[in-house]
């Protein structure tokens, strides 16, 4: 554990993953099966969140679809389904906590939650603020989140001290290096209400009364797995595709380790097990990485290893951090299931681009 700590402390701390050298893929890139794609994650502070629907394929290219936004475009995400949740964007070190005895967000001020924004913090590895993000598997509904599911009492439904994580990092960053986040963006009161089949939001900054404090109805569009909100842009945004049509998506994301607490999880791939997409990992001899993975069909699925629960099964699993630098892992591949039921066979060739710089991965990917 102190040695998994140690490279977490000095590659993924607070804010910034880091590598001393960032090596090239230690399996030699020769020809394989499947479609080269290069996710537009653009670059060493990784800003863009990628949605790729790895069967809409561009009859040009043969290129799947890619849809992308600046992971700091959104705030809050409103699910569709049945439920009434809402769930943080960790993209960007969000955090959340409920303000004790508040059901009247006038009342609420600054100095109500000075020691309350001391714990509500993420990447300082402290496993009790833990709490504060939602659930790190992503499996929701069900699975518990910062801000509670939305009561149908409205006088039930509290006040919470929102943590606006941070903006994107704009200096410079040295090659094979990533750094996930730069200035504060601030806090905000929220207060989060049924309207109807949807949800009704009330928000403002923290000393904010009156017509300082804005409200704004959001509903419900089963099409899709959530309505994305911007806070600090007064708005509805467009982010991702609609539910059963994107299978996985590059992001940075909050992670944790058991008892020890979060941190940032640079180059992470999510898989969407809210729109049925179910993923494993094949563990091979790094030697034969491209013969094993050539030679991976259909009936070399194993059906009872997906996993519907859990979308970090890819995460940042397909690369190694240390003290020698970011490098792909050479011995492992993964299988996915999207939610139409095809099978594809998916491995990861790199890591950086020519220049030697993070936020340019490269996989490649055949149908089964």
């Amino acid at each position: 554990m102190k040695k998994i700590l140690f490279y977490l402390l000095i590659g993924t701390s607070f804010i910034a993953q880091s590598c001393i050298n960032a090596n090239e893929d230690p399996v030699p890139v020769i020809p394989s099966e499947g479609v080269s794609v290069d996710p537009f994650v653009n670059g060493s502070a990784q800003p863009n969140q990628v949605w790729i629907d790895l069967s809409d394929i561009n009859a040009q290219n043969g290129q799947p679809k890619q849809t992308f936004n600046n992971r700091v475009s959104w705030d809050l995400a409103f699910y569709s389904g049945n439920e009434f949740k809402v769930v943080l964007n960790t993209s960007i070190m969000m955090a959340s906590a409920k303000i004790p005895n508040s059901t009247d967000i006038e009342k609420v001020k600054e100095s109500d939650v000075k020691n309350l924004k001391d714990e509500v913090q993420v990447a300082d590895f402290n496993p009790n603020n833990v709490k504060y993000i939602d659930d790190v598997k992503g499996n929701f509904p069900s699975g518990s989140t910062a801000i509670e599911e939305i009561n149908a009492d409205a006088s039930a439904n509290a006040v919470y001290l929102v943590n606006l994580g941070r903006e994107l990092y704009t200096g410079t960053i040295a090659p094979g290096s990533t750094i996930t986040g730069g200035d504060e963006r601030g806090w905000m009161k929220v207060q989060i209400v049924r309207q109807g089949d949807g949800y009704k939001v009330k928000y403002g900054q923290l000393n904010a009364t009156g017509k300082e404090i804005k409200e704004v109805e959001v509903k419900k569009n089963k099409a899709y797995n959530y309505t994305f909100f911007s806070l600090k842009n007064n708005q509805e945004v467009a982010i991702q595709p609609e539910k059963n049509k994107w299978d996985i998506c590059f992001t940075v994301f909050t992670n944790i380790i058991p008892s020890v607490g979060s941190y940032i999880n640079a180059d992470f791939v999510a898989t969407n097990t809210m729109g049925n997409v179910g993923a494993y990992e094949v563990k091979v001899a790094s030697s034969a990485m491209v013969d094993t993975f050539n030679k991976f069909k259909k009936e070399s699925v194993d059906d009872s290893k997906l996993v519907y629960n859990d979308h970090r099964v890819i995460g940042g699993n397909w690369r190694e951090l240390g003290p020698d630098g970011s490098k792909i892992k050479g011995d492992v591949f993964y299988v996915i299931k999207d939610a139409s039921g095809a099978y594809y066979k998916l491995r990861f060739v790199k890591i950086t681009n020519d220049k030697g710089e993070r936020g340019h991965p490269t996989f490649m990917y055949k149908a089964l």
